[in-house]
């Protein structure tokens, strides 16, 4: 999948460093071309939610993540038992070790990753994390469609095609977990499996309490 690399779109900086190469050589190898797309469309949206609204962060940490948010859906990155938002922050991390980052940049990409579809919190986290999640609820969910401008929106989606997204970013979540479902509990991709199982049975927090060991 050669893809040519752009250094900036949509008055956005596209990070250049030989990490930041790394990083997408990594999403073009165990990726697909639709991922790399959702991929760069959601670091430039939290790029452009940055801008907008002057937040400071930085911008390094935040293409990382980007690049390996959905990289626990990969077989190459998918563990049997852990949930695949856990799958991609562990190996931005590991990523990240090995290039010698400190330990609070590490502890920063991670949560970003792992919290990207966490509704209620991520959004008040740290910069990046919160970037993140704004980034990915736009080009996931359409949130915050209106502060796009039309401009920038086609800019973006010339160079990083949707390629009838709405229809195909579902199955394309289930088959990053649909060999352990049970990881969905508690988040929203319970609601992927309910789509695309019929009869789908989801785990069920009250019953947890109710037939626990415990006798009152």
């Amino acid at each position: 999948m050669p893809v040519a690399r752009l250094t900036r779109l949509a008055g956005i900086d596209i990070p250049d460093s030989q990490v930041a190469k790394q990083a997408t050589e990594l999403l073009l190898e165990y990726g697909t071309e639709f991922l790399y797309n959702h991929s760069l469309r959601v670091f430039l949206f939290s790029s452009l939610n940055a801008k907008r609204s002057n937040i400071k962060h930085d911008t390094e940490l935040l293409y990382v993540s980007s690049v390996f948010h959905d990289l626990g859906l990969t077989p190459h990155y998918s563990s049997p038992d852990k949930r695949f938002e856990v799958d991609g922050a562990n190996a931005a991390r590991d990523f990240l070790k090995s290039h010698g980052y400190p330990e609070q940049s590490l502890q920063r990409v991670w949560d970003t990753i792992a919290l990207h579809t966490t509704i209620g919190i991520a959004e008040y986290k740290e910069p990046e994390v919160a970037l993140m999640y704004a980034g990915v609820g736009l080009d996931v969910m359409g949130e915050g469609y209106e502060h796009l401008h039309e401009e920038h929106r086609n800019e973006i989606i010339k160079a990083f095609p949707r390629t009838d997204f709405k229809k195909k970013i579902i199955p394309a979540f289930f088959d990053g977990f649909k060999h352990k479902t049970d990881t969905t509990f508690g988040n929203i991709k319970a609601d992927v499996c309910a789509f695309m199982i019929p009869n789908f049975q989801r785990k069920n927090f009250c019953d947890c309490i109710l037939h626990s060991p415990w006798n009152e």
